[in-house]
Order: structure tokens, then sequence, then C-alpha cells
């Protein structure tokens, strides 16, 4: 899903609220889930600061809004592609040292780039190889979870990670501008090169995490190809019917409200005559939400149905935006984004618990790959169509559509997943 827009006191309300509750305890207990909280919190952090200084100096090297837009495509697309492969890859071999590779990998590449700053097409050969490991880390970091992390923590764990990632996200672009006046551009990527090799050595102190073969025992995913591998990552999304609902409405869900952060914009300036401080606050209110979100389920995910929290953000994600092409006002389509963003959250947390319940750890990194990749492509979708209908229709009724598209898409999966749910084997994990 895009990137948010956060403002950087939610970090530090979380952290509070969550050290109060398992989420604090959990952390304080766990060594090997504390160590992966950081390098992700870390990781991401630097993540966002090389965003900043990649946009900003393609913007004025390259003085064409294209350029820009080509960087983020290679940053997003790229990986997308790619997912089912990225998956294989942790389902392969031992997690924690395909983690620790991706991230030196990353402080590599970036490392290249910040001491050479290339011409225009190998800069997008460089990030598009950075992203590529960055999203060969993600499943890998996903799968870890369910064998660090005893299962009925895991929704808190997931809700840990979810507020120190967008959280690293929020404050990463207010660090790069501290950091531009000092140390430029340059500057700015060697410490983005300096976090991943952080996050590096706190995974070193992880155990091993070798995936398991099929009947659960520590191996791998069976042998013959990478690509075969990735093929049956892939059919086996397929064929089972729990994953297949959540997949599908999942994507469906991605693909009707992803347009959200364009068609704000033009709801604050064109439909309410505001400025572009009510376009800023409005793109703020799901970040605001999200954390919110997280904050809440950290505390009380562990007592909800996993079932239910992720139709309720399908929900609530979906018919924010409805209601927020029917808002009068810009305090009233804050106020809904920002409920939206609290769906949100329960849509990640969710996801990235109830899939450990259903899916065979020698499987996991794929079926996590697979499925963000997917959504990664959903996104794509909606920017593309919903661009379209945003140019032929009008703000207030983009979101309409797709909010009343998102419901219908959330009933679909409200009425089918509990069958299927009931109906899915439950693998043992390691």
């Amino acid at each position: 899903m895009s990137r948010c827009h956060q403002g950087i006191g939610w970090p530090i309300l979380v952290v509070v609220i969550s050290t109060r509750d398992g989420v604090g305890r959990l952390l304080r207990r766990d060594a090997a889930f504390r160590g992966l909280f950081a390098a992700r919190t870390i990781s991401f952090l630097g993540d966002s600061l090389s965003l900043v200084a990649l946009m900003l100096h393609v913007a004025d090297t390259a003085g064409q809004a294209l350029a820009v837009a080509l960087l983020l495509l290679v940053g997003d697309l790229a990986p997308a592609l790619l997912s089912p492969l990225a998956g294989a890859v942790s389902d392969r071999w031992d997690r924690r040292k395909v983690m620790i590779v991706c991230e030196l990998v990353q402080a590599g590449l970036l490392a290249a780039i910040a001491l050479s700053l290339p011409p225009l097409p190998l800069l997008l050969v460089l990030v598009g190889a950075r992203a590529i490991a960055g999203h060969v880390f993600l499943p890998a970091s996903r799968a870890a979870v369910a064998t660090l992390v005893r299962p009925g923590d895991q929704a808190a764990a997931n809700s840990a990670l979810g507020l120190a990632t967008n959280g690293g996200e929020a404050v990463g672009p207010l660090v790069a501008a501290a950091l531009f006046p000092l140390v430029g551009v340059q500057g700015v990527l060697l410490v983005d090169a300096a976090t991943f090799l952080l996050s590096a050595l706190l995974l070193v102190r992880l155990p091993q995490l070798p995936p398991s073969s099929p009947d659960g025992e520590p191996g791998h995913d069976g042998g013959g190809s990478l690509l075969g591998g990735a093929r049956a990552g892939l059919a086996y999304l397929w064929r089972e019917p729990a994953l297949r609902i959540i997949g599908l409405g999942f994507c469906a869900v991605v693909a009707f409200n992803g347009i959200d952060d364009v068609a704000l914009v033009v709801l604050a300036k064109d439909t309410f005559d505001a400025g572009d401080s009510a376009a800023a606050a409005l793109l703020a209110a799901v970040g605001i939400g999200l954390f919110a979100g997280y904050a809440l389920l950290a505390r009380w995910s562990s007592q909800a149905s996993m079932l239910w929290l992720l139709v309720a953000g399908f929900a609530v994600s979906s018919i924010g935006n409805l209601l927020t092409g029917l808002a009068w006002a810009v305090a009233a389509a804050f106020t809904l984004q920002t409920v939206r963003g609290l769906g949100i959250a329960a849509m990640d947390v969710a996801t990235n618990t109830l899939l450990p319940r259903l899916v065979p750890d020698a499987m996991l990194g794929r079926v996590f790959g697979n499925l963000y990749g997917a959504i990664g492509l959903a996104a794509g979708v909606s920017y593309v169509a919903g661009g379209l209908l945003l140019d032929a229709t009008s703000a207030p009724a983009t979101f309409v559509i797709a909010g009343a598209g998102g419901t219908l898409a959330t009933v679909a999966v409200a009425v089918t997943l509990p069958r299927a749910l009931r109906r899915a084997p439950r693998p043992r994990q390691p």
C-alpha cells in the first residue's frame, strides 16, 4: 500500500502506550523479538531517509517530474513483479541469513549510489536492485515472527512491528531535513547505508531460523529450482480456499481504495476550495489513524478474532472512503480518514497474524511474498484506474465509487471466509 503521511508526535505517544501493555512485556522478556523489532525499525527509518534524498536529487539533476515518477516506479513495481521469487528465497535458506544478506546488499548499493551519484539510467538500475533486496527481506522477516514469538503473542508482536516501521517512515523525512544542511545528499545516503549495516548487526544476534520442510522438520522447500519453488508458492496460494479469499479480498479492497492520496488533494483544493494546509492535514489523517490503530491493537489484539478483525479492517477502510465522498467539510473528511487508518492497521495485523495459523512454515515466506506483491500491483492498478476516474468525474464521486467497491469486496469476504477457515487445516509450526 502507498506510503502514509504521519506526524512526529505519534511514534512517541505509541511507544509510551505500548510499554505499559503486552508489547512492553514482550520486548522486555524476548531478546530475539527485541532484536528483530529494533532491526526493522532502523531499516525502515533508513529507507525513508534514502527515499527523500533520492527524490530531491533526481528532481534537482533531471529537472523533470517524469524522472521522479520513474524513481518511485522502479522502487515499487520491480519488487512486486518478483515477489514469487522473493518469497521462495526465504523458504529455501535460513531466514536470519537471508535478512542479513539483504541488509548488507542494500547497504552496499546505497554506498555505491552515494559515492558516485550516477546518471539517471544507472541510478534507476541501482535503486531497483536495492528495492528487490528489500522485498526479499520482508517475507523472511514476517515469517520469522511466527518462529520467534509464541502464537498467543503474535498479534501484539505484529502490532508492535507495524507501529515501529510506520514510526520510522514518519520520522525519516524529518531526520533527512535536519541532515541535508549538514551533510548533503551524499551524506544522507551514507547515513542510510549505515542504518542497514546496524540492522544487519542486530540480526546476527538472532537464533538460526531455517524454514521447515512440509512435515514440520527443519529443512528447506524440498529441493528443485528456485523458479520451481516460486511456482509452487503461487499454486499453493491459489489452491487453498481461505488463502485465495484473503488474497483476492485484500487486493480488491486496495485496488478500489488505493487512490485516496491523490483524491484527497483534489478533494481539499477543488471540492472544499481549501489551501495546501488543508490538503496536508487530510493526507496526515490516515497516518494518525494508523498509529492509533497499532497502539490499540498492541494492547487488545490478543483478545480479538483475527477473522473478524480482518473483515472489520476491510469494512472500515472502504466505508471510510465512501463517507469521505459525502463529507461536507475538511474537518469531516479528516475525521473519516483518521478512522480509516484504524481499519488499515487492523487489516495489516490480522493478515500477518492469521496467515501463520493457516500456512505451513515451509510455505510461509512464499505466501507472504506473493500476497504483498499482489497487493502492490493492486495499488498500481488503483493509481492508474483511479486517476482516470478522478479526471472523468470528481473527487467526491471517486471516493464514493471506490468505497462502494471496497465495501462489496468486504461483504464477499465476510460471507465466504468463515466457512473456508473452518475447513482449512491447521499446520504445526516450529
